[in-house]
């Protein structure tokens, strides 16, 4: 039965990273003593060793363990030999890039299915979904595919930001991108605002921290739901 903590942001404002949800996180991974860290998306550019160090820091401090898989010698066996994952934020395309190129998709996929637990902060949440298309980040890089770990049944849009009403900004809104997505897709999409995540096991998923997330979904009213919500029905 898989078990997912899909997180919008590894950091909200005034607090360290992770330092929001290390409780749940002590939760979520209990009995779990070492959780390979697959760190490609590489945020502000960090090399591999940098963004595994900052991991290992957060994670120390709820006596957890961090590999990074560029340590190992092959990844594919990293992976199927993981007792816990965790992928990061950074920049979507470059993490999709690199998850194809490793030919790493179907055995993430196919572990966290078995019932490795899987926790995903940005990037690393978008993933978790049916297909990428409603990140945030530019593409400075081409993917061969934005088909992801579809995982989820439907498409996250991290770091959603509502429209700011004193604003003299012309440009679209994040909301004003989801409904373009829909003019196409049929793929619901739910908007988690900063400092909110899902908490996955089996076909349950449950909204929690202390903000409403936004769904969207096709031909359908754009409606706010409270933490604690059930959105299993779009499983």
């Amino acid at each position: 039965m898989k078990k997912l903590f899909v997180a919008s942001t590894s950091t909200v404002h005034g607090k360290g990273y992770l330092e929001y949800i290390l409780p749940p996180l002590s939760d979520f991974f209990k009995g779990v003593h070492e959780i390979l860290f697959i760190p490609y998306a590489r945020p502000s550019g960090l090399t591999h060793e940098a963004y595994t160090e900052i991991a290992k820091k957060a994670f120390g401090k709820i006596q957890i363990g961090i590999r990074g898989i560029h340590e190992f010698s092959n990844s594919i066996d990293a992976i199927n030999n993981a007792k816990g994952i965790f992928i990061g934020g950074g920049n979507t395309f470059l993490l999709v890039e690199q998850l194809y190129r490793n030919k790493l998709i179907s055995i993430i996929k196919n572990v966290v299915e078995n019932g490795i637990p899987y926790f995903g902060t940005s990037a690393g949440s978008v993933i978790t979904g049916v297909t990428m298309q409603n990140t945030n980040d530019m593409p400075i890089v081409y993917p061969p595919s934005f088909d992801t770990l579809k995982l989820l049944n439907f498409n996250l849009n991290c770091h959603y930001l509502d429209p700011d009403v004193n604003s003299t900004h012309m440009g679209e809104t994040r909301e004003t991108r989801i409904h373009e997505f829909h003019t196409i897709n049929k793929i619901p999409v739910l908007g988690l605002r900063e400092g909110s995540w899902l908490e996955i096991e089996g076909g349950k998923v449950f909204l929690k921290g202390n903000l409403n997330s936004r769904l969207f979904q096709q031909n359908k009213p754009t409606a706010e739901f409270p933490p604690e919500t059930d959105f299993s029905f779009l499983m």
